[in-house]
């Protein structure tokens, strides 16, 4: 028996290919449409978006009117200002559960997905600033024995 020295003696000609990326193509509806879920704490964001002049709707009112504080549409917009689409797409988002800060951050996050889907070149920009990850902090539950998830009640000695 002898020694072998190279894969090649092994079994002839091994092929080694490297693993190709995952190509991502674009995935629209009968609408052209390109559609994604976003989720931050409890809130849950339904989003569309579709080729317009930038008009942004969240449950069937104007963004600035439903997200009356400045930081809130800061985020929201986040993922159109650092792709350069700003008026380029119409968003329409329908967001249940949570607050606002978690609703603003699911809009953000299902945006963010809706764009990859509408033009897959923006995932590598969005995916290196974090907005296609999902933050999964969520309320801890309440634990039997204590007031809240960790606070105990008042320790009193008599």
């Amino acid at each position: 028996m002898a020694e072998l020295q190279s894969l090649e003696e092994l079994g002839g000609a091994v092929e080694t290919a490297a693993p190709e990326a995952p190509v991502h193509v674009q995935k629209l509806d009968a609408q052209g449409r390109a559609y994604a879920t976003g989720k931050r704490k409890d809130a849950i964001a339904r989003v569309w978006i579709k080729p317009g002049t930038g008009k942004i709707i969240v449950n069937k009112k104007d963004f600035t009117e439903y997200f009356a504080r400045p930081v809130l549409q800061m985020i929201l917009q986040q993922p159109i200002m650092l792709t350069d689409r700003a008026g380029q797409y119409d968003v329409i988002a329908t967001v249940t559960g949570g607050g606002l800060s978690g609703q603003a951050g699911a809009v953000r996050h299902g945006l963010s997905k809706a764009l990859t889907h509408y033009e897959p070149e923006l995932r590598a920009v969005l995916k290196k600033n974090g907005f296609l990850t999902r933050d999964a902090r969520v309320v801890e539950r309440k634990k039997f024995g204590k007031r809240k998830a960790r606070r105990s009640f008042q320790f009193s000695k008599r």
